[in-house]
Parts: structure tokens; sequence; C-alpha cells
């Protein structure tokens, strides 16, 4: 039971870590042109998220996500998620909520490095709200307070690198000491297409210093200006991997 509740905690904590247009950030184009898949991106949208996971020892995990963010200034972002899971890690298929989030982010200020590249910084503050349904193998059992830092790195070519820390810790419920590395990177392509790779390193210092390591492969493309879709491929890395793979579907909506 140890092991599969913290399958459970490290997943959800992979799935609320944090593609900007990269020429959008370079060039001071409108919002409206950077791609919601950047966390650090100036988008308006929601995204309807379907995942499958495989998690080893013969069980699964399904989960179903609304994401969105709206801008509440030139220089503050408003992020908001609701996680939905149906699991088999206790021997039967349990449903129930997850968890939700609600997360500041604040732009000092994009700057131009040079002709080719820009950085976007960005400082903020997650919280996590469990819905303690751990004895159904769902969710971590703890309420979460999450600051973090970025940078958006957009080369003129279209290449986007973030860089990403953050650091989660619990205010209640089960003990939660876990600093989370992450590196996205993203190219746009041709007719509204784009690719993204984003890499995990979360380190848990109150289970042995685990690594609980994993990847997420996107794919996606902008049918309109208003509406996009994408495929998701997950994948597990190391001993301490969260699950084996995944694979999942999103569709957005851009304001």
């Amino acid at each position: 039971m140890r092991l599969h509740l913290n399958r459970s905690y490290y997943s959800a904590i992979a799935l609320t870590l944090f593609t900007a247009c990269p020429g959008a950030l370079a060039q001071g184009d409108s919002a409206a042109d950077e791609n919601p898949s950047n966390p650090l991106s100036k988008s308006r949208n929601t995204d309807l998220r379907a995942q499958y996971f495989d998690l080893g020892d013969n069980s699964d995990r399904s989960t179903y996500n609304v994401e969105g963010a709206t801008m509440l200034s030139s220089q503050l972002k408003f992020k908001y998620e609701a996680r939905y899971w149906s699991t088999d890690v206790t021997g039967t298929r349990e449903h129930g909520m997850e968890a939700t989030s609600l997360k500041a982010i604040y732009f000092p200020k994009d700057r131009q490095l040079s002709d080719e590249w820009a950085v976007r910084p960005a400082i903020g503050l997650e919280w996590i709200y469990d819905f303690d349904n751990t004895d159904k193998g769902i969710g971590s059992g703890s309420d979460i307070l999450s600051p973090f830092l970025g940078l958006a790195f957009a080369h003129s070519s279209g290449l986007s690198l973030v860089p990403l820390v953050q650091h989660f810790t619990e205010y209640s419920g089960n003990k939660v000491e876990l600093t989370a590395f992450r590196l996205i990177g993203i190219q746009p392509l041709d007719s509204g297409y784009w690719l993204k790779l984003d890499a995990k390193v979360p380190v848990d210092w109150e289970n042995d210093n685990a690594i609980p390591a994993n990847a997420e492969f996107q794919f996606g493309r902008m049918f309109s200006p208003g509406l996009g879709g994408y495929a998701d491929a997950f994948v597990g890395i190391g001993s301490d991997r969260p699950y084996d793979w995944g694979l999942g579907l999103g569709l957005r909506f851009v304001y």
C-alpha cells in the first residue's frame, strides 16, 4: 500500500508541475500568439485533458483534468486545475477527485538578451488542495503550498527553453518535502503544429531522496486561433519512476 500511495503522490506532483511561441516573446507580439503549453506564456485558455498511466504491478490510472489560465494584468497570471482519477491500485476500481490547484505567477519584465535571444523571468506560488481520497489510492493526502521560479528563453528561430524549479511542502496532512527540477523544450512547426519535450526530475527528501523522474512528449496543432488539440506520451525514468508509461489527449480553447 505504501508503494501505491507514493506512486499516486509522485504522479500528482508530476502533473501539477509546470509552449510559448518563442517568437512572440522575442519580438513582442500579442500574447494571443503564445502557446499555453508553456506555463510562462501570457495566454488565456482552458484545456480538457484525458490521460492513461500504466503504473506497473498490474495497476493503472486514468485521469481527467480541467486546466486553464488567464491574465489578471500584464504582469500577473492566474492558473487553475482540477483533477479526477480512476484507479485500481487498491485491488478494486476506485473513482474520485484527486486535487485542485490555484497558481499565481508574476512576470517582472521581459528582457532582450541579444538579437536572437529574449528571456521572461517568473516567480509564483501554487496552492494544492487534496480531496482526502487516499483510502481509494487517490492523491497524496496533503494540502500543499509550493513556491517556484522559472525562466522562459526564446530564440528568434522559434526554439524555446524553459527551466523551472519548484518546492512542495505540506501545511496539512501527510509530510511532504519535495523539490522538482524541470526543463521544457518547445519547437513550433508550420501550419500551427508544435512539438514539446518536458523533463521532470523531482527529489523527494522525505523518502530517502528518491528521484521519481519522468518525461512528457507532446505533439499538437492549433486548428484555428481559438481551438487546438494535442496528444501526449509519458515515460517514467529510473527505479523510482511514478509510472511505467502513459498516453493522453487534450482539447484546447484559447480566448
